[in-house]
């Protein structure tokens, strides 16, 4: 079901979107500018930029890399009110806590928890300075629906990230900073096939059992599908926009029922 969009819904707004050129990421970019918002992001190596939208080419995963983010949007754009995290992924093996080496765990707290806080350090100040701006932090059901044999590193940076920003939330509401998080379950990216393929590297069997596997491990999507980008996207701009304007210091869960506590 296609939304429609509105194309003066964010016209005048400079946002900021951390690895916006592929799946959700990119999905993400494309309803902002639909929206009518200049958009600048940044991703490694050379993907393909999204038309529209001013690219900088860096590794989130290091401090110089957020430097070069935050030091384009500044000089290009003036300032910064929307920013939106939607950097994250694994590249850890499957084989549960053992297979995890110093240098996982490394990798997947600067992917997952450092690169954003770095680029909040960097921008934020600056929302706070011009007395308004909004925050969105895309973190995981993986934070409290772990998978023992393949997300443990991933799922402890992502609780580490919904911690933070309900932390940061607390300080930056009477500043007129709202902050808020939203939560994927399943996305039907290419990130999740690269997923199913290292399960079935550590594990053995078919593509087909890989997905079987963490589906019962999930217990079942009830809606029988994963989220498709332009879905979370389409959220992640709500709680970026005006009609939000009351919501902060909120997670937004978007996982087809899977998380099935209250």
């Amino acid at each position: 079901m296609s939304v429609r969009i509105d194309p003066t819904e964010f016209a005048g707004k400079r946002v900021v979107v951390s690895g916006g050129t592929k799946g959700l990421g990119r999905a993400t970019v494309e309803r902002f500018l639909g929206g009518g918002a200049r958009v600048i992001t940044a991703a490694r190596g050379n993907p393909d930029p999204v038309a529209g939208a001013e690219f900088v080419r860096a590794d989130l995963t290091t401090a110089e890399g957020g430097e070069m983010l935050a030091a384009a949007a500044l000089a290009h754009m003036g300032g910064v009110d929307i920013l939106a995290h939607v950097i994250g992924g694994s590249s850890s093996p499957g084989g549960g806590f053992a297979a995890l080496t110093d240098d996982h765990w490394l990798a997947e707290l600067n992917l997952n928890l450092l690169a954003t806080v770095r680029l909040d350090r960097l921008l934020i100040p600056h929302m706070i300075e011009q007395g308004s701006g909004t925050v969105v932090h895309v973190t995981s059901i993986q934070s409290i629906l772990p998978l023992p044999d393949s997300t443990t590193g991933y799922a402890a940076a992502k609780a580490a990230l919904r911690t933070y920003s309900k932390s940061i939330s607390k300080e930056l509401g009477p500043k007129n900073v709202r902050v808020n998080t939203v939560s994927p379950g399943w996305i039907m990216t290419d990130s999740t096939v690269n997923f199913l393929e290292r399960l079935q590297a550590a594990n053995g069997g078919t593509i087909e059992d890989a997905r079987q596997a963490v589906l019962d491990a999930l217990g079942g999507i009830p809606i029988g599908r994963g989220a498709e980008p332009g879905e979370v996207a389409d959220l992640i701009a709500y709680l970026a926009s005006d009609r939000a304007a009351a919501i902060h210091g909120a997670e937004f869960i978007i996982d087809g029922g899977t998380v099935r506590t209250v």
